[in-house]
């Protein structure tokens, strides 16, 4: 493989513990009945924009929704300064790929601001020739969009490109845009759900990459 397309939460670094108390607390600030940590897990890789209104108890106008999303993530930001750690072996799995002259990139359910501000604090910030985040795209995963716009804006061939996550909804997506897919098993939440998916490969660890 000569491009990797690589999802940042639970992939890349461990931020599952950030999401759950951040998104717990978001809806307890608004009078909101908080959802389980089950529920949260459940709902990993898809943006936030789709997942709040189906996790309420209650229907949610457009205007109670954003100011959702604005307190999660205020208590995402304050929470995401310890909570979140690469996960052993990605940095130098990470280093070997770019030396061996693989281009690399990441495309997140993230927006671009705090997604390129997650991969500074982990110290991967400059080791990806782009990243995507959903407020590039017109779809969310499992959507291609993302997907597709670095493969135009990079001209990549798919036959040479591999998905990289650790849901359903990263090795989805892959499959939409045509490219291979890896299941990121290090970082699983629901393992079950992803060997479901067929991803081309399932790797146990991130040096597993480098035999791709």
């Amino acid at each position: 493989m000569d491009n990797f397309f690589f999802d940042f939460d639970n992939t890349l670094a461990d931020s599952s513990n950030v999401a759950v108390v951040a998104t717990q607390q978001a809806y307890v600030a608004k009078g909101l009945v908080a959802p389980t940590r089950e529920a949260i897990v459940g709902y990993m890789g898809v943006p936030i924009e789709v997942s709040f209104a189906q996790m309420a108890t209650v229907p949610l106008s457009t205007p109670e929704l954003e100011a959702l999303f604005t307190e999660f993530r205020q208590q995402y930001q304050r929470a995401e300064r310890t909570g979140i750690t690469v996960f052993e072996g990605i940095p130098a799995t990470i280093t070997t790929l770019n030396a061996r002259g693989k281009r690399l990139y990441v495309v997140s359910s993230k927006h671009s601001t705090p997604l390129q501000r997650n991969l500074d604090q982990v110290g991967l910030g400059q080791s990806f020739a782009a990243i995507c985040g959903s407020d590039r795209v017109a779809h969310y995963k499992p959507a291609p969009d993302g997907i597709l716009d670095l493969m135009a804006r990079f001209d990549l061939d798919p036959q040479h490109s591999v998905m990289i996550g650790d849901a359903k909804y990263d090795i989805r997506m892959g499959h939409n845009a045509g490219v291979a897919t890896a299941g990121a098993m290090w970082g699983a939440a629901d393992p079950a759900s992803v060997k479901a998916e067929k991803p081309t490969y399932l790797l146990d660890t991130p040096a597993a990459l480098l035999e791709l």
